[in-house]
Parts: C-alpha cells; structure tokens; sequence
C-alpha cells in the first residue's frame, strides 16, 4: 500500500472491517463501541500504514490494536459488557427450526454470551478468537502476542469457567451435565 493510495486502503478496510468489527462487537457486546474500535483501528492502521509491511498479514496488527482499544474502552468508560444482543442472534437463526426450538436455543445462546462476558479478559480474548473467528490455536497466540501453551492453557480455564457456569445457571434447568455425570467429577 503506497503511502497516498487511498483506494488501495480503501480495498484494504474493505477486506478487514468485517473481521475486526467481530472482535470488537464479541467483546464489547456492543454495536457502537464496536463501531468505534473499528474506526479508531483503522485511524492507526492509516497512520502507520507505512510500517506495514505488504508481504506480511496485517490481521494479527488489526487484532492486537482492535483488542487494546477494547480494554482501554470497558476500563474507561466501564461499559457494561453485555452479550452479545437479539438483533445479532436474529441473524444467526434457522429458518427451518420450530419456534419452542428457537426460544430454547435462544435461551441457551444469551446463557453461554453471559457466561463468556463474565470471563475475564485475557479468556474472553481467546474464546472470541478461537470460536469466533475460527483462527488456529498459533494463530490466536499469534494475534495476542502470547505462546501456544498460554493459549491452550487460557481457552482451558476459560471452558471450565463456562462449565462451571452452566452448570449453575437456575434458567438451564440442570440440563447441562458433564458426560458421565458425578463419576466424571470424582476422577478428576
């Protein structure tokens, strides 16, 4: 990307928004700090465009910029970092289910969103990237700057964590139990 070319950055935001934005939105839980963090990643990804470097991918750069405007947004303001809402779940919803199934997935979505806003973090970071975006255990490490091992260790915590409170949660009735119910627990 030449310094002055404005519609080779224009083709590069238009590449890149999506993903960034989902990051953002995952871990906000909000559309418009999410909008925000989108545009000020791109403000510095325009100012430094010339030390990005052409032959190397710039998504682990946009990430780790996307994740520090993130935590330096919910530190500041405190903004409450709800799930991720209804109007998002609408578009994840298939046609072809029945409407108690729907309701019941629906319950359960808003359950597991609390469960991972209730993260901490540097968990929620990893959860967002591995689901979310589907990246590979060494591309999250390599987004967050971290080893393989901290990533795998992290997505562990966090999945227990996330057990622990589905197991607890009153509105899933129980209906979450680990495979081989109170056995699985005394061996561990």
């Amino acid at each position: 990307m030449q310094a002055d070319d404005l519609d080779a950055f224009e083709v590069f935001f238009a590449r890149h928004r999506t993903l960034i934005f989902r990051t953002a939105y995952g871990l906000t839980g909000d559309r418009h700090a999410a909008e925000e963090v989108l545009q000020d990643t791109f403000a510095r990804a325009y100012r430094h465009r010339a030390v990005l470097l052409p032959d190397v991918s710039p998504v682990p750069w946009l990430h780790r910029v996307a994740l520090n405007l993130c935590y330096s947004r919910l530190d500041r303001r405190r903004l409450d970092a709800q799930p991720i809402g209804e109007a998002h779940a609408a578009l994840l919803r298939d046609g072809g289910i029945e409407p108690a199934e729907r309701a019941e997935q629906r319950e359960l979505r808003a359950i597991v969103r609390e469960g991972i806003a209730a993260l901490p973090d540097k968990h929620q970071s990893v959860v967002v990237l591995y689901y979310l975006h589907r990246l590979s255990l060494q591309e999250t490490a390599d987004v967050l700057g971290i080893r393989l091992g901290t990533v795998k260790s992290r997505l562990h915590y966090a999945l227990r964590t996330l057990r622990t409170h589905l197991e607890g949660d009153r509105r899933f009735g129980g209906a979450y139990l680990p495979a081989g119910g109170d056995e699985v627990e005394a061996a561990s």
